[in-house]
Parts: structure tokens; C-alpha cells; sequence
């Protein structure tokens, strides 16, 4: 029995009915043409709704934000409307769910944008970055991503415009919240890590004008629909998409510093996850629960045994666990009763229909 995993929480004003969450995790099975949320997506979510929170996929804020084929948008009216199919599923389940904002920078090809060129904090490519494309004739694969152009004072306060309409647009559609995707080498990210972001004005140089963007589209989206409705996602640790920060636990520190300024409800913390990864430095972590008053959330290589003791020495209040919860949809149950967790096929991960999203079965003991 889990006892500290399976504590209610508050959420702003929510409540929330254990320490559980589901991440966000790119499915690609959007409605083509369009980029829409959709009946077998509501499915999936509402399969998953006894999770303590649930943050749906990576979802483009713009045509010009997507980096991959097939995920889906909330800046259209379709998109909104099919975004209300997931969410009335996983409130009907008393399920709570926040959008995850997503704009992808640099780390996407022409292909998914419509042939514009990408935008990013600097003109620097995203070396060894390969995105998947659909060009509607070739065999849909793997591309390598494509320069971008170094933004605008103009582009900046466009797409700060974007994040805030996005957030507008998320409750629109019935999400209890939205979560700012500033993680894994996108967007944000290129302007926070300091090996991503070349640039010479306000937005480049020290920490604190790298963390400008960060604060600016925060503000935008708060302002918008409230601080307690608004978290963001951070890796301080990883080199995914190729963003790298020569001092990571300063300027994330700092970005803790920041987001507690400015209120956001959680700070959700994407740890590094691939086999032999180096462990999140604890002085970190005890860094991010000095400075950061919110509800802290770990995302990485977690068990039960390890969520719970997470929780118990007070450095994670929710723990999220990506790759389980796609092949245990009641993955709370089976770790509150220690029943055995099935393994995912990692073939119908991307893209394909209901085979490998919502046809994994609940546990029964024989």
C-alpha cells in the first residue's frame, strides 16, 4: 500500500484525489486534416482518469508551433471543439485534466509547418534533431529538422499573443488548466539554455534575460486565466533536441526563483530517463523546495517504491510516470495494491489507430 502516494491534494482550487500524474506524451493519432482531438483520444484520456492530474499531449499553439505530424492543435475552432470530446470524457470519470501549450521552435521541418521556416531564439539548427514528417507521397519517416530563423522583438511579442490566446482557448474547450511546455529542447527552452540562445539583446546573455521569454508568455497566460490554472514543465538535465546549459542548476534554480514570483500553481520537472542517466543532483532538488512554494512535480524512472518514497521526504508533493500509464490505464489501482504492471508495445507508440492506445485492458486478478 502506497499511503503517501495516495494522499488528496490541493491544486489551486482544485482538489486532486491522489498524487498520481499522467504526463504528457506525443501519440500523433490526430484527426487529419486539421489537427484534431478526437473520440478515440477522449477514450484513451477517460481510460486514465484516476490519475490525480492528467496532462494531456504536446498540442501546438500555432501552424508555425508543430513539429511533428499528426499532434494535435488548440488554435482553431475544430480543434477546440474536438478537445471538448476529451475533456467532458475525463470529467464524466471526475477526472482532471490541463492542455500542455506546446510550441516547437526550431525542432520541426517545413514539411509540418506549412513550408514556413521555423522560428527559434537564435539562427542555430538543432544538430543531429530528426523530426516525423508526412509530405502525402513519400513513405512517412524521420527527417532531419531544418534552420531556423532567429526571432523578432515582432516575433516574440506575436507569439507571447499566441501562448495567451492558447491558454484562453484551452478552458474553452473544457481543460482545468494548462501547462507550459518549456522543456525537451522546444521554444522556451531555446531561449533559457545557453548553448541554444545566441542572441545579443534582452532576451540573450545573462540568466535573467534568458528567462525573459519564460516570463513574459507566463504573465500573458496568467493574466489571461489565472495563476492557479497555469504550470509549467522544466528539464533542467537533458540534451534532448539539442539544447544544453552550461549551468544548469544556476539557471533553473533561478527559473524556480521566477515561476514562485510569479505564481504558478506547479513546477513539473522532467528528469533525465534514459538508461545510465545521471540522477537529478539532490542539491537541486532541495534548491527548487526552498525557493518554489507550489506543487512540485518529478517526471522520470519512477516505481512505486521510489514515488512514494519521493513524496515521503517532502522534495515531490506528485509524481508523474509517462510509460506506465500507456499500457495500465488503471495504473493507480495496480500500484495502491502492488498488482504487476503490463509492458507497452513500442511499435503503436506514434500514430496508427486504437491498436496500442485504448486496447489495453484494466487489471483482473485470474
Amino acid at each position: 500500500m502506497k499511503d503517501a502516494l495516495f494522499q488528496p491534494i490541493k491544486l489551486g482550487s482544485l482538489s486532486l484525489q491522489n498524487r498520481i500524474v499522467m504526463p504528457p506524451m506525443t501519440r500523433s493519432r490526430a484527426t487529419q486534416p486539421g489537427n484534431c482531438a478526437n473520440d478515440m483520444m477522449a477514450t484513451y484520456y477517460a481510460q486514465r482518469a484516476s490519475a490525480g492530474l492528467i496532462v494531456a499531449e504536446g498540442t501546438q499553439i500555432s501552424a508555425l508551433g508543430q513539429g511533428y505530424a499528426w499532434t494535435p492543435g488548440i488554435y482553431s475552432e475544430e480543434q477546440i471543439t474536438g478537445w471538448r470530446k476529451v475533456t467532458d470524457a475525463v470529467h464524466e470519470k471526475d477526472g482532471v485534466i490541463f492542455a500542455q501549450l506546446w510550441h516547437v521552435g526550431r525542432v520541426t521541418h517545413t514539411a509540418n509547418t506549412g513550408g514556413e521556416q521555423p522560428i527559434s531564439s537564435s539562427a542555430l539548427k538543432a544538430e543531429n534533431v530528426k523530426v516525423f514528417i508526412d509530405n502525402g507521397t513519400d513513405e512517412p519517416g524521420f527527417f532531419d529538422v531544418v534552420e531556423p530563423r532567429e526571432m523578432t522583438k515582432e516575433d516574440i511579442k506575436n507569439v507571447v499573443a499566441e501562448y495567451r490566446q492558447a491558454a484562453l482557448n484551452a478552458i474553452e474547450a473544457g481543460f482545468d488548466g494548462v501547462e507550459l511546455h518549456a522543456a525537451n529542447g522546444y521554444l522556451v527552452n531555446q531561449f533559457i539554455d545557453s548553448e541554444a540562445n545566441k542572441r545579443t539583446d534582452e532576451y540573450g546573455g545573462a540568466i535573467e534575460n534568458r528567462l525573459r521569454f519564460l516570463g513574459e508568455v507566463i504573465e500573458a497566460m496568467t493574466d489571461a486565466i489565472g495563476a492557479d490554472r497555469v504550470g509549467v514543465r522544466l528539464a533542467p538535465f537533458t540534451s534532448l533536441n539539442g539544447t544544453v546549459d552550461k549551468t544548469p542548476v544556476e539557471t533553473y534554480t533561478a527559473a524556480a526563483v521566477l515561476l514562485n514570483k510569479l505564481n504558478v500553481v506547479y513546477l513539473h520537472i522532467a528528469e533525465v530517463d534514459w538508461d545510465d542517466a545521471p540522477e537529478t543532483p539532490t542539491v537541486f532538488k532541495h534548491n527548487v523546495r526552498e525557493v518554489y512554494q507550489g506543487v512540485i512535480i518529478y517526471a522520470g524512472k519512477y516505481d512505486g517504491d521510489k514515488a512514494e518514497q519521493a513524496v515521503k521526504d517532502g522534495l515531490a508533493d506528485m509524481i508523474g510516470f509517462g510509460r506506465p500509464f500507456v499500457a495500465n490505464p488503471d495504473l493507480p489501482n495496480r500500484l495502491r495494491n502492488s498488482y504487476p504492471l503490463a509492458q507497452h508495445d513500442p511499435n503503436t507508440l506514434f500514430g496508427g489507430g486504437e491498436k496500442g492506445l485504448t486496447d489495453y485492458p484494466e487489471y483482473h486478478a485470474d
